[in-house]
């Protein structure tokens, strides 16, 4: 088979991406204009290209106004060089900052005087639990963000994770929408969660809120997160509690999930097909430490090229959900931080168990292009990945105890940089096997 592995992998992930655009998706989710006027909320990494698709799509003699946060630089350049009538605001992920705040009081005030005539359109993808932030009460911005990294650092799951954030919040955990009452209110989102439960996508900010602040405080225990004196209280008083399914205040509330994991994966699917090759989906709920998980896909992978079980060669396997990264505090105070995200630490502990595999190559890479905080969406790994890292001098098991993936495969040439994608469905991965 004549296959440039490199270009087929990336075209994949490419296909992927596309297939979550809400250029793409939006329109066969939109609601009709209402009696009244018409509000638009959002918060998210994909929330500048929703506010442009609904600008875009939206009757130009209907009322139309709103604000939505989303992630510096994820700002569709021409919705930022001619915006429209719906504001978008810039704000900081992971860790929440002053800008988002700000954020989420001003959508605060623009629920104020909303009537049963009015409709609020929410457009929610993932990211939004850090950048549209709001302390509970008695909490301050430092509580959060200080807290914020305690959870990203522990190795929480993203459920977990925004089970806390929706508990020490005042618009998460279905609040955002209780505020909006009378009003109807639509929500649109993009999910980047397993499952796709839509009470978890950015913390729910307007859906009903199964989980309980006990269940919250079983969690920061779990992964002995401190928090302040008055986050204990709110908890264990259940004065932070948020809204529960039966709510009155959300009666007659509708979403529409417009783009998903699995659509994004089926998308890949497709391609691969079209281009000769084989393509199976484990599943896009896949959780668990990044470098456990890419242990698991090489000796798929493995028994593939060597066995043809579970699956017949040549074929690439795909899959997404969302990992984590557990990272390891270094004794010395003064030893440098490791840089890199789930994906190339997966992709890092995927190259170790494959131990130059002939004919296996494996990509991975988040699919809003940022892994982590970095600058690049992922990476790839190939037969000689190992051999090169070698060759300069870098060492493979060294980068991943120090969580420093990012300086294994940058050296190397072997980063995927896409810049901002403007969409979100999370993981990426696909191994092909030839």
């Amino acid at each position: 088979m004549s296959l440039d592995p490199h270009s087929f992998l990336r075209s994949l992930f490419d296909a992927a991406i596309a297939a979550a655009q809400p250029s793409v998706t939006m329109a066969a989710h939109l609601p009709t204009p209402p009696k009244g006027r018409t509000l638009v909320l959002g918060a998210g990494k994909a929330g500048g290209a929703m506010a442009a698709a609904v600008d875009a799509l939206w009757p130009q003699g209907a009322p139309l106004s709103g604000l939505v946060v989303t992630r510096y630089g994820h700002v569709p350049p021409a919705y930022k060089a001619q915006p429209g009538r719906i504001e978008v605001v810039e704000a900081s992920h992971p860790v929440p900052d002053e800008a988002g705040a700000q954020a989420a009081c001003r959508m605060v005030e623009l629920t104020r005087g909303l009537t049963a005539d009015d409709l609020v359109l929410c457009l929610i993808s993932g990211g939004g639990s850090a950048l549209l932030s709001m302390p509970a009460e008695g909490l301050t911005l430092e509580d959060k963000q200080r807290i914020n990294r305690a959870l990203l650092h522990s190795g929480a799951t993203i459920t977990e994770m925004n089970c806390v954030r929706k508990h020490l919040s005042a618009i998460k955990g279905g609040r955002l929408a209780a505020m909006c009452a009378p009003a109807r209110v639509v929500t649109l989102l993009i999910s980047d969660v397993p499952g796709d439960d839509p009470s978890v996508i950015a913390s729910g900010p307007t859906v009903a809120d199964a989980s309980t602040c006990a269940d919250a405080l079983a969690i920061l225990g779990r992964y002995g997160i401190d928090v302040p004196a008055a986050a204990l209280a709110g908890l264990r008083s259940a004065a932070f509690e948020t809204p529960k399914p039966g709510d009155p205040r959300l009666a007659g509330h509708t979403l529409h999930m417009i783009a998903t994991p699995q659509a994004s994966l089926e998308a890949a699917a497709a391609a691969a097909r079209a281009a000769g090759v084989p393509a199976h989906i484990l599943s896009d709920e896949i959780e668990g430490e990044s470098r456990e998980v890419g242990k698991v896909h090489a000796a798929m992978a493995r028994a593939v090229a060597r066995r043809g079980e579970p699956f017949a060669k040549p074929c690439v396997i795909l899959s997404g959900g969302e990992t984590t990264v557990t990272v390891k505090r270094s004794a010395d105070a003064n030893a440098p931080k490791g840089r890199g995200g789930r994906a190339t630490e997966f992709l890092l502990g995927c190259a170790i168990a494959l131990q130059a595999e002939p004919n296996v190559w494996a990509l991975a890479g988040d699919t809003d292009g940022i892994d982590g905080v970095e600058n690049n969406a992922g990476a790839i790994v190939t037969p000689t990945t190992l051999a090169r890292a070698t060759a300069l001098g870098v060492k493979a098991q060294e980068r991943l105890d120090a969580n420093d993936a990012w300086h294994f495969f940058e050296p190397i040439g072997d980063l995927v940089v896409t810049g901002p994608t403007f969409t979100n469905v999370n993981d990426f991965r696909a191994l092909l096997i030839l």
